[in-house]
Parts: C-alpha cells; sequence; structure tokens
C-alpha cells in the first residue's frame, strides 16, 4: 500500500501533573511535540492535562486509544510521591512493572556523574512497564520509554523540557521513522505550517485584510491567534492531501501582499530577534530610557545572543526624579505635559541618545495600572518616543487594555516595532 492511500495517522499529547491544572505553569511540552511529529505526517488532533491521579490518567489514557494512534505523554516519571504514571500506564495496559536493568543502569551513571546514589525514591524511576522499549534520558535521570498497545505506539517521557526535547530528538523521531515504515509509510509527508506575525492591527482587521485568501479547493487551513504580541497567522496543510510547494509559496506571496507593514516576521522569529537583525546588519546601536516597562525591552533584546554589538545600555526611570536626573528631562516639561506625554517620552529619547551617544535612542512612559489613570489619561495610556542621530524625533501614543503584565507586553512589543519600522525606513541600500 502507498503512503497516499493511507489514512492520516492521528496523535493526542497527555500532559501530566496537577501544578498545569492550578495555574501558574503552562503545558509548552505539547507544543514542541506537535511540532516535531508534524515533520513525520503525524498530525496532533487532540491535547489533555490530567493531574497527579492515578484513576484520572487511566481514564485519559483508555480515551486516548479510542481515538488515537500515537499517544506521548510527559510528566509523572519523577521520583517523588506524586509521580504515578508509571503505575497509570501499567494499570491502563494490564502490564506490569518491573525494574529493568538498562533504566537502572542509565540512571545510576547519571547520577554518578552527579556525585549522588539513586535513593529509594529515584529507583522508582528504573520500573518499566512489560513489554516497553526503554528509552534513555541524555539529560536527566527519569528514563522514558515506549509500548504497543491496542494497536497504538504509547510514548511516556519525562515533564521537564530540557529533557522532553532531548529524548525527542535523540530517541524517539528515529524510533516513529522506523515504526512508520513498517507500516508501509515509506514517504511520510511533512505537515507544513507557515506563522506570519502581525503587529498593530486587531484580529477582526486582520481577518479582513484576508478574507478570501483561501479557496475551499486548497486543503490549506487558515487560522489566526491573538496575543498581547499580535496576531499570528497559521497556514496549515492538511495532512490528508498533498499541497504543492508552489502553491504555498503563492499563498505565502499573498498573505506577505496584504498585510504590508503589519507583517513584522515568519516562522519563529520574535520581534525582538528581527530588530536585533536589523540593527546587526545596518551596524547601528540603541539604548533604552524606560518608565513603565521596567526594564522588559532591555530584557527582550538582551536575550538574543549577540546582543552586545547593538545594545548599549538602558536606564529604568520610572520616578519624575529619576528622568531629570538621568535623562536630563526638563522639570517644567513634566509639570506642562505630565510623565506621560509625547513631550516627554520624546525628551527621554533623545536624553538616552545624548548621553549614551548610539545611533538611536527609544523611550517608553505610561500608565500600567491598575491605579493611576484619569478621565484624560486612563490605564493604559502609553507613549513611545524615538531619537536618531540625525535630529529626527518620532513619538507614537497607544491605549492598551488587559491587565498590568499585558499593558507591560504590549507595550515593550510596540516601541520594538517603533524600532523596527525606523530601520526599514532608514534601511542602508
Amino acid at each position: 500500500m502507498s503512503s497516499r492511500q493511507l489514512s492520516p495517522l492521528i496523535a493526542e499529547t497527555i500532559a501530566i501533573g496537577s501544578e498545569l491544572l492550578l495555574g501558574g505553569r503552562t503545558d509548552s511540552n505539547s507544543l514542541f511535540i506537535t511540532e516535531e511529529l508534524s515533520q513525520l505526517g503525524i498530525e496532533v488532533r487532540f491535547k489533555s492535562v490530567v493531574g497527579d491521579d492515578q484513576a484520572d490518567i487511566v481514564n485519559v489514557l483508555k480515551t486516548a486509544v479510542r481515538r488515537a494512534k500515537v499517544i506521548v505523554m510527559t510528566g509523572g516519571l519523577g521520583p517523588t510521591v506524586d509521580d504515578c504514571t508509571r503505575e497509570a500506564i501499567a494499570r491502563a495496559a494490564g502490564r506490569k512493572l518491573a525494574r529493568r536493568k538498562e533504566a537502572f543502569e542509565g540512571l545510576q551513571a547519571r547520577l554518578a556523574k552527579w556525585g549522588r546514589t539513586p535513593n529509594k525514591g529515584q529507583l522508582r524511576q528504573a520500573l518499566i512497564p512489560s513489554g516497553a522499549t526503554v528509552l534513555p534520558n541524555p539529560v536527566g535521570s527519569a528514563p522514558g520509554f515506549w509500548l504497543s498497545w491496542k494497536g497504538a505506539t504509547l510514548i511516556s517521557l519525562p515533564g521537564v523540557p530540557s529533557e522532553m526535547k532531548a529524548m525527542i530528538r535523540e530517541s524517539v523521531t528515529s524510533l516513529l521513522s522506523s515504526h512508520l515504515e513498517s507500516r508501509g509509510r515509506s514517504e511520510p509527508q511533512p505537515i507544513k505550517r507557515l506563522l506570519f506575525h502581525t503587529w498593530g492591527l486587531p484580529e477582526a482587521d486582520v481577518d479582513v485584510q484576508l478574507k478570501g485568501l483561501i479557496s475551499k479547493r486548497v486543503p490549506v487551513d487558515f487560522g489566526l491567534l491573538a496575543s498581547p504580541m499580535g496576531v499570528l497567522v497559521s497556514l496549515t496543510t492538511n495532512s490528508r492531501a498533498r499541497v504543492k510547494e508552489e502553491a504555498l509559496a503563492s499563498l505565502a506571496q499573498e498573505v506577505r501582499s496584504r498585510l504590508r507593514e503589519w507583517l513584522f516576521a515568519e516562522g519563529q522569529e520574535s520581534m525582538e530577534e528581527v530588530v536585533g537583525r536589523l540593527l546587526t546588519d545596518q551596524k547601528r546601536t540603541v539604548a533604552l530610557a524606560e518608565s513603565c516597562t521596567g526594564g522588559l525591552i532591555g530584557h527582550r533584546l538582551t536575550q538574543v545572543p549577540g546582543s552586545s554589538a547593538y545594545m548599549d545600555r538602558g536606564v529604568i526611570c520610572y520616578s519624575n526624579k529619576a528622568k531629570v536626573e538621568l535623562l536630563g528631562v526638563p522639570p517644567d516639561l513634566i509639570e506642562k505635559h505630565g510623565a506621560v506625554s509625547a513631550e516627554v517620552a520624546a525628551a527621554m529619547a533623545k536624553g538616552m541618545r545624548e548621553r549614551s551617544g548610539v545611533s538611536v535612542g527609544l523611550s517608553v512612559t505610561g500608565i500600567a495600572g491598575p491605579a493611576g489613570g484619569t478621565a484624560t489619561k486612563p490605564v493604559g495610556l502609553v507613549y513611545i518616543g524615538l531619537d536618531d542621530e540625525d535630529g529626527h524625533s518620532i513619538t507614537k501614543e497607544h491605549r492598551f487594555h488587559g491587565d498590568r503584565t499585558i499593558i507591560k507586553q504590549r507595550s515593550s512589543q510596540a516601541a520594538l516595532d517603533v524600532l523596527r519600522r525606523w530601520l526599514v525606513t532608514k534601511a542602508i541600500p
């Protein structure tokens, strides 16, 4: 049977951990797993999150095996009493748990490198369901495992992202590829996903810009996802049909044409990476004067490797006194217009650039809330300032909504976008 005639291979991810249900922790593992499986033509159609309760995990597993042929579980393989994934899988699949030599030796060797010996709890990590294949952990102590159950392939991995990613890349992908070949799927069709990142247009307006982009005859799924960092546009090929590269390239070009200046990046590139690349290419430098963002813009820029080539310095000038003393903002300017104003944002950017001698100074001042707003200057009012070495000054007003964290995130994105647009318009031929 050819791979063209086979039905799509459906997968489900299961994230285990009560902390994922109580708030404060998000499941990022499933996103990574989805991307990796898509390269093998395996379509993740279901995602479950379950707490550290053995009975609940068993029930989720029984549901998953009825609707998916590949099940990837993360979490619950640690040494503590709440880690019960091994026991739940053994119970659901009717397998016995036994200490496996390869699992124990791998655990022992890893701990020895750290100058430790396994305690009673850690010895539980070497318990593997009968009939399962042990998956070595090149980063941590807990091994994973792989077993066949009711026609499905069940993979259990640690929940620590760095460990899970290393095991996916070093073991799981190759094992799944071999498994697909044995099922007659010798030509896996990767599920292609094109991502386009926009800033400055609400989700509804992005939808209008892209209206009618994809006809019903084209097997490509169109998606929009709004966040504090903008609107993400996705084009995903359908796993049940082939899409020619030329057709995808044509759609991508149409997206670029319609979104124009609102499109700031494609693929996995972030706004700070785009800005960093432009600054590097143009051999320009930047200094920051941050008030309401409290250093968030500087943090984002310095997260990019090589940022020392363009990031000179940053000042958190939260108080009016700091704006005057550190940036030379005239006190009467603050008195007349208020600290949250276009005039003060411009003065902050200029003072920062002049004191640092960089190519461009960038500033932000605003009201992040929840208190501090007035009828004329509500919570969410933010001003961005930019001052360049040629004496040009730019200010931009924004009125954001959301809580304090969201307003800070949106303010940082808006400021970086002002810098990005300036870099594009002044780009060196």
